[in-house]
C-alpha cells in the first residue's frame, strides 16, 4: 500500500519534471497567434500592393517587402519622390496598426548598385554608395515614422553595393540591385 501511495504522489511530480523542458502552452499559443497575424498581414499586403511596385517575401517568422529604389527616389537623390511617398504611405497604412501593440520591429535596409557616386552627389557630401543607401534608408524610416510607425521599433541601415541580387554588368541587374527592403519581425521579448 505504501509503495502504491508513493507512486501516486511521485507520478505528478515526475510528469512536471519531464515536461519542464517543453514549451509552455501559453508560449506556443502566442507563437501560433503571431504566425497567423503575419500570414494575414502577408495576404493583405499582397492584395493591397501592386506586384510591379513591391515584392513581398515570407521569411521564417518575418515578412520582407522589397521596393525598387527607382520607384522611390529620383536618380542621384535620397529624398522620396511623389510616387515614392505614395508607395510608402500605403506601406505605413499596413504597417503602423500592427506596431501599436509593440509586437513587431522594422528594419529598413538600403542597397545600391556599384555605379560610382557622381559629382552632383559628391558636392552634396555623399562620397560612397554606402552613404547614399544609408540616406535612402533613413528617408524611408522617417517617412514611415511620420505616418504612424512607432519610432522606437524601427531602424535603418545602408548596405551600399554589398549585397547585389543580380549582376551589376547589365542595366537590368543594376536596377534590381537598387532597392529598399523593409523587414517586419517580431520584437524581441525579455
Amino acid at each position: 500500500m505504501k509503495g502504491k501511495y508513493r507512486a501516486n504522489l511521485l507520478l505528478p511530480v515526475l510528469g512536471c519534471v519531464l515536461l519542464g523542458g517543453c514549451v509552455s502552452q501559453k508560449a506556443y499559443d502566442a507563437l501560433q497567434t503571431q504566425d497567423q497575424e503575419l500570414q494575414q498581414r502577408l495576404t493583405a499586403a499582397q492584395q493591397q500592393v501592386a506586384a510591379q511596385q513591391v515584392q513581398i517575401a515570407r521569411l521564417e517568422g518575418a515578412i520582407k517587402y522589397t521596393v525598387n529604389s527607382d520607384l522611390l527616389f529620383h536618380s542621384g537623390s535620397w529624398q522620396l519622390s511623389p510616387a515614392g511617398e505614395d508607395i510608402m504611405a500605403k506601406m505605413a497604412k499596413m504597417l503602423a496598426p500592427g506596431m501599436q501593440g509593440m509586437h513587431e520591429k522594422l528594419l529598413v535596409s538600403g542597397y545600391t548598385d556599384n555605379a560610382a557616386i557622381g559629382p552632383v552627389l559628391q558636392r552634396r557630401g555623399v562620397t560612397s554608395n554606402e552613404e547614399l543607401s544609408q540616406k535612402r534608408a533613413d528617408a524611408v524610416m522617417a517617412y514611415l515614422v511620420s505616418h504612424g510607425v512607432t519610432p522606437d521599433l524601427v531602424a535603418a541601415k545602408g548596405f551600399g553595393e554589398t549585397e547585389p541580387l543580380a549582376s551589376n554588368n547589365t542595366v537590368a541587374g543594376r536596377a534590381q540591385n537598387r532597392r529598399v527592403e523593409i523587414t517586419v519581425a517580431p520584437a524581441a521579448t525579455s
